[in-house]
């Protein structure tokens, strides 16, 4: 039985061992194999945070900057895109504070002061043909919503991450999180239920 167990856990322990190994030594090909892995989920979320496809291009092309630059920080225990997602995000807080001279906490907490409010987004090229309209809706909607709550929705839902990934990547407590989710999804819903799908 443990070699069973072995034979599943080793592809995945060299995959990470592999990873840490090539961000440290600078390795272009290991940063290839994760651009082309993450390439799409990064831009996405990227494009979700900041609303305008030109900035969400230029995060996402500092974000692998940064990956590059600092791959030695980074550690096999943690998740790969919980890192890099990180990054993307306080590249982004860094840009709307140049851009506006509000406080982080503003930028973050919908619930006090003003929030980080991004320009439209217009439909992501990986919905599906079939859902296109519909889609195109809830991004309609979604744009707004406080930025603290569409980035939690957005992780959760399209990136597919755990209350307590969320949690590290947006510097919160897991409490808080949930409440942001909660809170998203009412607006959300809210909105839905005066201008139906």
């Amino acid at each position: 039985m443990d070699a069973v167990v072995s034979w599943f856990q080793n592809p995945m322990d060299e995959h990470s061992s592999r990873v840490v190994a090539g961000l440290q030594n600078g390795d272009p090909e290991v940063l290839d194999g994760l651009i082309e892995e993450y390439q799409h989920r990064l831009f996405r979320y990227a494009l979700s945070l900041t609303g305008d496809r030109s900035a969400a291009e230029d995060i996402f092309q500092e974000t692998w900057l940064r990956v590059l630059e600092r791959g030695r920080q980074y550690r096999a225990q943690w998740k790969f895109e919980i890192w890099l997602f990180s990054i993307a995000r306080h590249l982004v807080i860094d840009r709307a504070r140049r851009k506006k001279s509000t406080s982080l906490d503003e930028l973050m907490n919908p619930e006090e002061g003003e929030p980080f409010e991004p320009q439209a987004v217009n439909p992501s090229p990986f919905e599906d043909v079939r859902d296109a309209e519909q889609q195109e809706r809830i991004g309609q909607l979604l744009t707004l919503i406080p930025a603290g709550y569409r980035e939690v929705l957005t992780l959760r839902f399209q990136e597919d991450l755990e209350l307590s990934e969320i949690a590290t990547i947006v510097g919160a407590p897991f409490s808080t999180v949930k409440s942001r989710l909660y809170r998203g999804l009412e607006a959300l819903r809210r909105m839905i239920e005066r201008k139906p799908l």
